[in-house]
């Protein structure tokens, strides 16, 4: 359908379950489904319990918001922690949030203490838990798993969440209904503690550190850069936020549209939420099948037109029967949205900054959803649910539409892993790991037949070095010797400087080699490197900069 985008069908894994093979990959799903069911199960206890005890609209959309506000604020320096320290302690940490959230909230329930915004400030917390659990949790995925079998570990991930989203509403409706919602905080507090229990038990391989951790700083300032200069990340994101920002009505507003529009109770509730999560399982059953024969970019379009005929549906219908029907259809978009999207992202970032990747995304989607969730509450109010429902199916649509601008790639045309291997020049003098500025300049000598070649391919390395860690690139011709082309570029330390080149790929290597075949015949670049030393008045002197020069 994008006319932008020929169709280039991806590498399949054997299958969606083949993941589950890995015996680590598969023990930390289960115990995440365990999770899964309970925070379903506290989904809609907390929201029935928010309709039954406010009479605010806003407040029981506000729901969906406080779980998915925190990812928008923290995600960001949770990802640039899961990439710098141990991505299985980042987990242990978020999860702990996550219990501790659900087991005070249960306590203050038995307790009496029945208040909205308590109820909004423990969701908050469990968002917490969320935004530091899930980037180290997803780029993880690349650790246990073969990078072919990536994209079928993310549809999983989205299946078994769903596959419980089909199950765990319908019995914390029936359990809220039957015993009160107490009973499914309870067991929700009890899930928690699964994943906890068996990341602390499991170890599995991670990426070896050559230099020490970068300053958080640092971090999260390459990993925005990074972000910032891939075309397909930045598509993600932003594809990502739009269908945040339109289609969460589907989940915030249901409570309501259970109460007001359908007349019915906490089971009808969790029958539709499992109708939602039936069509989802569905769909990612048939994830790798639809991967096939369709581009990513053209799945995830009529995800979006499948999230909006729902949307539509529940705007108009009073019938149990057919909302139930459009929620199959809306959760199978739901789920093949944000699979694919989460797919490009994992498939488009190196091992060294996929964490940070994915906080961008979840910290841009979820501030969306939070959005989308007091928009839609708004409208709900001031206006009609059915008005905000029908808002809902036709942002849907354009979000369906900002394919033409914003095309989705289906694959990714080279392996972005490190090679993380650099032959460490000798210098004349001695510098510590935080020394710097240091200035990079690599001298080339192109025969001016080539000199157009040469200017073809600089851009490409241009955006190669900075998405390693350059900082203000530039490229000069000599003007009394126009075969003499020099390229600069700086890093703030001579760490950085490493990490740079620890960081470069398989591409960039071969660009290399593209660059070397339009030089001069025997003459090889010729790199020096410098410290920058400031000559202002009243500082001590310094000692002379370093000059190193390498064929």
């Amino acid at each position: 359908m994008c006319k932008t985008v020929p169709f280039d069908p991806e590498p399949v894994s054997p299958g969606t379950l083949a993941p589950l093979k890995n015996p680590l990959f598969r023990s930390i799903w289960l115990a995440n489904q365990i999770s899964n069911l309970g925070w379903l199960m506290q989904t809609v206890a907390i929201s029935w319990l928010m309709a039954t005890i406010s009479t605010s609209n806003v407040m029981v959309a506000l729901v969906q918001a406080s779980a998915t506000l925190p990812a928008f604020f923290l995600s960001i320096f949770a990802g640039a922690i899961a990439d710098n320290f141990s991505r299985r302690s980042v987990m242990l940490f978020g999860r702990c949030l996550i219990a501790a959230a659900f087991i005070s909230m249960t306590l203050l329930l038995a307790l009496g203490v029945v208040d909205p915004w308590i109820i909004l400030a423990l969701s908050f917390l469990a968002g917490c838990g969320v935004a530091f659990n899930d980037p180290a949790w997803q780029a993880s995925v690349g650790d246990l798993v073969d990078r072919a079998d990536v994209p079928a570990a993310v549809t999983l991930i989205s299946v078994g969440f769903n596959t419980i989203r089909s199950i765990g509403p319908a019995l914390g409706g029936i359990l809220v209904a039957s015993l009160g919602p107490m009973i499914a905080l309870a067991l929700a507090a009890i899930g928690s503690l699964a994943p906890l229990w068996v990341i602390w038990r499991s170890k599995w391989p991670t990426r070896s550190l050559s230099l020490p951790r970068e300053p958080m700083r640092t971090a999260i300032y390459d990993g925005l850069r990074f972000a910032a200069m891939s075309s397909d990340i930045k598509a993600s994101i932003s594809r990502g936020t739009l269908l945040g920002v339109a289609g969460i009505a589907l989940l915030a507003l249901l409570p309501l549209v259970v109460r007001d529009q359908l007349g019915k109770g906490p089971i009808a509730y969790g029958i539709l939420m499992a109708g939602f999560g039936g069509g989802a399982v569905l769909a990612g059953i048939c994830n790798s099948f639809f991967r096939r024969i369709l581009s990513q970019e053209r799945l995830i379009m009529i995800a979006c037109l499948a999230c909006s005929t729902c949307s539509a549906c529940l705007a108009l219908t009073q019938s149990i029967s057919v909302a139930v029907l459009a929620l199959a259809v809306g959760g199978a978009g739901w789920v093949t949205a944000w699979s694919g999207l989460g797919v490009s992202i994992q498939l488009a970032s190196p091992r060294w900054v996929v964490g940070r990747s994915l906080s961008i995304y979840y910290a841009f989607t979820y501030g969306g959803i939070a959005a989308g969730s007091w928009l839609w509450g708004a409208v709900a109010e001031n206006f009609s649910l059915a008005m905000a429902m029908g808002g809902s199916a036709g942002a849907l649509l354009l979000v369906a539409g900002t394919g033409f601008f914003l095309p989705i790639r289906g694959s990714q045309e080279s392996d972005l892993d490190s090679l993380e291997k650099f032959n460490v020049p000798e210098l004349a003098l001695e510098l510590k790991p935080r020394s710097g500025p240091i200035v990079v300049k690599i001298e080339y000598r192109v025969p001016e037949q080539n000199a157009k070649a040469f200017l073809g391919l600089m851009p490409e390395r241009r955006r190669a070095q900075s998405r390693a860690g350059a900082r203000y690139w530039n490229l000069q011709r000599d003007l009394q010797e126009p075969s003499h082309w020099i390229e600069t570029y700086r890093t703030p330390t001579w760490n950085d400087y490493l990490r740079l080149n620890y960081r470069l790929t398989t591409a960039d290597t071969e660009l290399d080699e593209r660059l070397l075949h339009l030089l001069e015949e025997n003459i090889l670049p010729q790199l020096t490197l410098s410290i920058e030393r400031s000559s202002a008045p009243g500082r001590k002197a310094e000692q002379p900069r370093p000059f190193v020069s390498h064929p």
